[in-house]
């Protein structure tokens, strides 16, 4: 596959993904979009007996909605950066080493920034969620070729965000 090739797909792939980013802040983690009714799953604490669990509006699922919507930013707007930069190297006509290595710092840098947002969730099970992508994205820095993980990898990181980073 040619070089002008590779970079087209990269650039339809990312697309695509940036499309679905975008879909997916529309998801469960915008609190105005909940379905009203929702059942919980814990169950009502004896009279008289305090209970531990924290309050669905609490601090916690305020910090989960920014987190979670900083994150989705932040894969956007890196998925735009590499897709920009993606197409400045193919009219510079870089090596292929030249681009993995672009292509490896934009992907340290997006992991970095979104591991800062992880460190910022107050809910574990969120932390752990985008630590997890932070982990996943470092994967793809440290590929031999990241633009073939990114076209295997990299699109399913915005779609397990979208499906499980909410309150």
């Amino acid at each position: 596959m040619s070089r002008t090739a590779r970079a087209v797909f990269a650039l339809l792939a990312l697309g695509t993904l940036t499309a679905a980013c975008q879909n997916g802040a529309d998801g469960p983690a915008d609190p105005a979009s909940a379905p009203t009714g929702a059942a919980t799953t814990s169950a009502p604490a004896p009279t008289g007996e305090p209970t531990a669990s924290a309050s669905p509006t609490g601090p916690s699922a305020a910090n989960t909605v920014a987190v979670c919507r900083e994150v989705d930013r932040l894969i956007i707007e890196g998925s735009r950066r590499i897709a920009a930069d993606s197409a400045a190297a193919t009219r510079r006509e870089l090596t292929p080493e030249q681009l993995n290595g672009q292509l490896k710092g934009s992907l340290a840098k997006l992991a970095d920034d979104v591991r800062a947002q992880a460190a910022k969730a107050e809910d574990p099970r969120i932390r752990t969620l985008v630590g997890d992508a932070a982990k996943q994205l470092d994967a793809g820095a440290g590929a031999t070729s990241p633009a073939t993980w990114m076209s295997r990898s990299f699109v399913g990181i915005p779609e397990k965000l979208s499906r499980d980073c909410h309150v």
